[in-house]
């Protein structure tokens, strides 16, 4: 788990750090949280739902179907897509909050460096060196679309059309579908029927964010085939044998259900 450390004069005036390479830091990923300015960019290539949080949910992208191995990176590390979600971007930097509920710039210890080659967090006048002043402004920005995001979807959640996602992924034959518990979705039929005054709740960005939710359903099969090039290509780099296939106990594991864990 990562260790973060909170950026300031006293402690970091001489200290450097190393930028993110690759984005490895991810692999175990199974979701990301989803802002509503990056929509247009998601869709095309990933699966939205939603997840339950101790108040309300947190939409989110799908990144993995065995709970454990994020499709979308590449053992190399490099992200298998054109769109790298915004909750990984900012890395090593990030916003956590502190124990009075403020943000607090921070950075991930392990890229914490004596290295004089490496980047400087402040400047000779003890402001914050361009690239790290650029990456907090980044995460200012994603920290106040998070807010709204979050907003919009507070107001999918009370007009009641977030609904338990009983999304299932076919294996082989004379195998049961592999059951995904622990997501939420848009429900098309509850969406049709709000009255006009809930419908009229929902306009700008709480349904544009359930009409990309809904859209982006379709992308589930594409994620099986990332898995499924993924463990083919493991299996063939292991074997030598780039025709080697793979059941689907390789691909999914061997149980029935997955419990996505989310408190990560």
């Amino acid at each position: 788990m990562t260790q973060w450390q909170a950026i300031s004069r006293s402690d970091h005036a001489q200290g450097r750090y190393r930028r993110r390479d690759k984005y490895h830091f991810a692999q175990a990923e199974q979701v990301a949280p989803v802002l509503l300015a990056e929509l247009p960019k998601l869709l095309p290539h990933y699966t939205l739902g939603f997840i339950a949080l101790e108040q309300g949910y947190q939409p989110v992208v799908l990144l993995s179907l065995d709970g454990q191995r994020n499709l979308y990176l590449a053992p190399s590390g490099d992200w298998l897509g054109t769109y790298v979600p915004a909750a990984f971007r900012g890395y090593p930097f990030r916003l956590a909050d502190n124990p009075q509920g403020d943000k607090v710039f921070c950075i991930a210890q392990e890229h914490v460096t004596d290295d004089p080659a490496a980047d400087p967090l402040f400047d000779a006048q003890g402001q914050l060196a361009e690239h790290a002043a650029q990456s907090l402004d980044f995460l200012k920005q994603c920290e106040q679309n998070r807010q709204a995001t979050l907003a919009a979807t507070q107001v999918l959640n009370e007009v009641g059309v977030i609904e338990p996602w009983p999304l299932q992924i076919k294996r082989s034959e004379g195998q049961e579908p592999l059951k995904v518990n622990g997501l939420h979705r848009i429900s098309e039929q509850a969406l049709n029927a709000l009255d006009p005054e809930q419908y009229a709740k929902l306009r700008g960005a709480p349904m544009a964010l359930a009409h990309a939710q809904l859209f982006s359903t379709h992308q589930v099969p594409e994620l099986v085939k990332r898995a499924e090039w993924l463990a083919k290509d493991a299996q063939a780099k292991k074997a030598k044998d780039p025709l080697a296939d793979l059941s689907s106990d390789d691909l999914f594991g061997q149980g029935d259900e997955l419990s996505f864990r989310f408190d990560h």
